[in-house]
């Protein structure tokens, strides 16, 4: 499962209303799925009209779109107006870095075109997640998705045309291919037609000149046998696509995610890939703890100067704060922004 996708604008009391989304694990469906959290708008509200932040620099050295309208930035705002400046500035932490913008069932072509058009202004690239695939998170925290496939690819056709000619990276589904592999329930025709959406989706954006795409594949908590995940994948479209994506929403340490991407790879031909190192800092707590884990910190912030053959980027693909969704202890509903978890992975990190 997953933690959210975007933002609905206002804050209220200290969250964030959003489309709930997916949130991450290390065990498949049911708790423990891989991946993927915060659709935080990272660029975008709905309308496209809430408060920025005052601005927020696009620092040198900085790949990516850093965005004053995510909910952390606005979080910053609001802290500020309270007098609270010393959790302002440790929220900064977050909000300074580039984020990623989910896109979902409502107004992504909107928002996939501003949020494109407004980190091209800055010189910078856009990062998103599709996240729309029918049956998407076996109907768990993140259920929903487009409600069949000829919706699913006027959808993403939609999106595609909406990025245009500007520059941007777009995680393809989170969950979508692993999720075929393991108990969730999509097999035969409803796999292949995932597999077919999939690929769909990966034609219609390489199609745009300057977006660069990256299939979900898990994380390595998940089990999935390495070859039987590349056959998936390449059922799925990864040999027109740039890559794949790694520990979306999840926890895992870089090394770890380095090695089981390297193995990935090796499978697929040489093929790249991107590390979500949004919450990495501490590594994973261990076991099912995948949903809104205490004492985890923020990773590597985002660069595409990894060091690493074969990894492009280091990502905040999860928005850091926003909840994986209730977990029995009072959490708010997955992908609202949530202060105090927020300034834990802020203040835990290196």
């Amino acid at each position: 499962m997953r933690a959210s996708r975007w933002v609905v604008g206002a804050a209220l009391a200290g969250v964030l209303v959003a489309v709930s989304g997916c949130s991450g694990s290390g065990g498949g469906a049911g708790g423990g799925s891989a991946s993927s959290g915060g659709a935080a708008a990272s660029g975008a509200t709905v309308a496209g009209t809430a408060a920025g932040s005052g601005g927020l620099a696009q620092l040198p050295g900085q790949t990516f779109f850093v965005s004053d309208r995510t909910n952390a930035a606005l979080q910053v705002t609001a802290l500020r107006g309270q007098g609270r400046t010393a959790e302002a500035d440790t929220l900064l932490k977050i909000a300074s870095q580039p984020s990623s913008q989910w896109l979902g069932e409502q107004g992504a072509k909107e928002i996939a075109e501003q949020v494109s058009r407004r980190a091209a202004e800055a010189d910078r690239t856009a990062v998103f997640v599709a996240y729309d695939i029918p049956h998407r998170d076996c109907g768990q925290y993140s259920a929903g998705g487009a409600a069949d496939a000829a919706a699913y690819r006027a959808w993403i056709a939609d999106v595609a045309r909406a990025l245009g000619d500007r520059k941007a990276w777009v995680v393809l589904e989170p969950d979508a291919v692993a999720h075929t592999l393991d108990t969730c329930g999509i097999k035969g025709d409803l796999a292949a037609e995932r597999y077919g959406l999939l690929a769909f989706a990966v034609q219609e954006l390489k199609k745009r000149p300057n977006v660069r795409v990256y299939l979900d594949a898990g994380n390595p908590g998940w089990a999935q046998d390495p070859d039987e995940l590349a056959g998936a994948l390449r059922k799925a479209g990864i040999a027109a696509a740039d890559g794949f994506a790694v520990n979306v929403a999840n926890f895992y340490d870089t090394e770890r995610n380095a090695a089981y991407g390297a193995r990935l790879s090796a499978a697929l031909g040489g093929k790249h890939f991107v590390i979500d190192t949004s919450r990495s800092g501490n590594g994973a707590l261990g076991g099912d703890s995948w949903c809104n884990p205490p004492g985890r910190a923020l990773g590597e912030r985002p660069t595409a100067e990894t060091g690493r053959p074969g990894v492009d980027a280091y990502l905040w693909i999860k928005n850091p704060g926003e909840s994986d969704g209730d977990c029995g202890r009072g959490e708010p509903r997955a992908g609202e922004f949530w202060l105090p978890y927020a300034l834990g992975l802020a203040q835990a990190a290196r």
